[in-house]
């Protein structure tokens, strides 16, 4: 049975995701204006088509809003998604690929992105449609690497706890996409990127590994973060050559800031975790508590981040209810064996600081409702949650130190399960401290 004070933290962060709809927020961004469109601003000419490509977990819902919008002023388009993200789609042909690592569909979506970017024409606007997971969606290796490199590159970053600018430099020199390398690839007349943010600062050069921005990173800043996460001796023996030609300056770099083919692109950033976190406040006073952003850029090992956030929590003095709220995106270094995400790992960690203590709760959850590769999208922990493990049959610290989140909260009843979301922007936590010492 769930109890009141879950189902209290389950409905604020529903209204946080309400704030970040992706569709609505393209709908306020698009409008037809005669018999021109608006979009985000910016009137495009009398009788502009567009070319559409959508890419990430809420390219969907983006999509199906902007065909709503844009009707018979699209010619042609693709939105690319994680499986189970995606709809029915009129006027834009759907594909749904491997994520968070990519997969053959991945590759053929990347080269299915770049041919139809390409065949816009100068009279004509790419419409770039961006959300987090695009990079995986559309893996698509350069010249001399394969997919299955890609993919163990990949793997081994994501196990090593690299962090999404880490993994992004990686991409930004191993994929055809990626780098700015869209929207130098396309002769339209303008570039217009309407974005929901999944990254930190919300930085449009990381989002989807900046297929339409420019990069700052280079070959050797991939090198780099391979030799700092320990695996450049096993990274396959062709990535480290490709990497180690291109340092040497033997191959083509991203695109670097200052490019003019640039000077087409004009991005809007539509939604972020920014957004989420103001109505988790304004939904946190709605219900008589008090709300105080801790921090809305969440980073390093979510076991430390979820231990650090409880002992915050049991730190403060008496006062009315509260509510802290974080968002951001943490990151797991795979030491065992089980399986979970950075939330449940997050909410295990702050589980294990709040044996016993009555006055605090907290629900750790992605956005997009997929927390790593399980079902859940986060979890939530309070004061009972060790004796609930433990009469189910798990033990919280073992099952830490296995890696083993999902589970535990599986067998506790702690696992949060919304299904897609349709949106991404990164992870909340919400915790709840309750009046009195």
């Amino acid at each position: 049975m769930v109890s009141a004070t879950r189902r209290e933290l389950e409905e604020i962060f529903r209204a946080a995701l309400r704030a970040v709809d992706p569709a609505a927020a393209v709908a306020r961004a698009v409008s037809p204006v005669g018999g021109r469109l608006r979009i985000a601003g910016a009137l495009l000419p009398s009788g502009m088509r567009c070319v559409v490509v959508a890419a990430g977990k809420a390219a969907a819902p983006m999509a199906a809003a902007f065909t709503d919008r844009a009707g018979d002023r699209i010619r042609a388009g693709v939105a690319i998604t994680k499986d189970g993200h995606g709809r029915p789609l009129a006027r834009l042909a759907l594909r749904e690929a491997g994520h968070p690592l990519p997969d053959a569909r991945s590759e053929a979506a990347g080269a299915e992105a770049l041919a139809l970017a390409a065949s816009a024409r100068p009279d004509e606007a790419l419409v770039v449609l961006l959300s987090g997971g695009a990079s995986a969606l559309l893996g698509c290796p350069q010249p001399g690497l394969d997919l299955a490199e890609l993919r163990e590159t990949t793997a081994l970053l994501l196990g090593a706890g690299a962090d999404i600018d880490e993994l992004n430099c990686i991409r930004k020199h191993l994929t055809r996409v990626s780098g700015g390398r869209l929207a130098t690839g396309t002769p339209a007349g303008v570039v217009i990127v309407l974005a929901i943010s999944d990254v930190p600062g919300d930085d449009l050069a990381t989002l989807a590994s900046g297929p339409c921005a420019a990069d700052a990173t280079t070959f050797a800043d991939a090198i780099g973060v391979l030799r700092r996460r320990g695996v450049l001796e096993r990274a396959p023996a062709r990535v480290r050559r490709h990497l180690e030609a291109g340092a040497a300056g033997d191959r083509d770099e991203s695109v670097k800031p200052g490019d003019p083919a640039l000077a087409r692109v004009r991005s809007a950033l539509l939604a972020s975790n920014r957004d989420a976190l103001g109505a988790a406040r304004v939904a946190a006073r709605a219900r008589g508590l008090e709300p105080l952003v801790v921090t809305a850029r969440l980073r390093g090992e979510a076991r430390v981040a979820g231990q650090r956030l409880a002992v915050l929590a049991r730190s403060l003095p008496s006062g009315p209810p509260r509510l802290l709220l974080a968002g951001g995106e943490t990151t797991v270094t795979v030491r065992g064996h089980g399986r979970g995400g950075r939330a449940q790992e997050l909410a295990l960690a702050a589980a294990l600081e709040l044996a016993e203590d009555a006055r605090v709760a907290l629900l750790a959850a992605g956005t997009d409702g997929s927390d790593g590769p399980t079902a859940a999208a986060g979890a939530y922990a309070d004061g009972g949650t060790l004796a609930r493990g433990a009469a189910a049959g798990v033990e919280a610290g073992r099952a830490l130190a296995d890696n083993d989140a999902h589970r535990f909260f599986t067998r506790e009843g702690g696992c949060f399960v919304t299904g897609p979301t349709g949106t991404n922007v990164m992870d909340l936590v919400l915790v709840r401290v309750a009046d009195g010492p």
